[in-house]
């Protein structure tokens, strides 16, 4: 695991949760970094998750779901007890969550944000998640995404 350590992973270790580790090659020219990680490292993409990061009546939230699917953003902003979501800026996400946009994880963000689970990931063994860097992620079994992200699952995919 040596240079691969990133708050995510610390915390997991911390934690006692157990994770594997998958790195492949970043291409820099690619911005739909969920597909390009499912394609590298040949997951079907309703196992590979994307973390995205959403305002929700003006406060930070972060929903995760498939890279297959979209973020429903009235079901996020219902999920967090508000009204209205839409997406927040990336250097609002990068300074909340300390990590890059292609490479923020839920779990071990500078900011302890809402997280959001999409129900469908409980279908799967194991899932997987940005690890905090692009290039980097972190397979684990659901219940421990959502315990280490300390996140509540709801039905927030389309």
């Amino acid at each position: 695991m040596a240079g691969q350590g990133t708050a995510a992973t610390a915390l997991l270790e911390r934690e006692g949760i157990p994770f594997t580790v998958h790195t492949y090659a970043h291409d820099p020219k690619r911005e739909s970094y969920g597909s390009e990680a499912s394609e590298a490292l040949r997951v079907p993409a309703d196992r590979v998750l994307k973390t995205l990061v959403a305002s929700v009546d003006g406060a930070l939230a972060v929903g995760v779901v498939p890279v297959s699917a979209q973020l429903d953003l009235k079901a996020l902003a219902a999920a967090v007890g508000g009204k209205k979501a839409v997406m927040a800026e990336s250097a609002a996400a990068e300074r909340a969550t300390g990590y890059v946009v292609g490479g923020i994880s839920p779990i071990g963000q500078r900011r302890r944000l809402p997280v959001v689970v999409d129900a469908s990931v409980l279908e799967f063994q194991t899932v997987y998640c940005s690890g905090g860097r692009r290039g980097l992620e972190i397979e684990l079994a659901p219940a421990d995404l959502i315990r280490a992200a300390s996140a509540r699952v709801a039905p927030i995919a389309r």
